[in-house]
């Protein structure tokens, strides 16, 4: 299960319509997440490092468009503070 991360154009957050996603936010922390759908979201500050079952970190940070598989078990490691736009599917 890969985790997808990247940039977005302008043109192409209007398009999926992100900045009407609710917005979610974090302090920083470290804590065990289960996805049980598909969630995409883009990142307006922080930065944080996922740490997968098998063993694989994934960095993403402000600025960052990330999705993540239905079905992943990973740890999240919030370096900064995370406000982020998100959506289930």
């Amino acid at each position: 299960m890969k985790i997808k991360v990247e940039k977005l154009t302008e043109e192409q957050i209007e398009e999926k319509r992100i900045k009407t996603w609710p917005i979610w936010e974090k302090e920083v922390s470290r804590f065990d997440w289960y996805y049980e759908s598909i969630e995409e979201c883009l990142l307006l500050e922080g930065k944080v490092v996922i740490e997968t079952e098998d063993g694989e970190k994934v960095e993403f940070g402000k600025g960052d468009f990330v999705t993540f598989p239905q079905g992943l078990s990973c740890v999240w490691d919030i370096k900064e503070a995370v406000k982020k736009h998100y959506n289930f599917r």
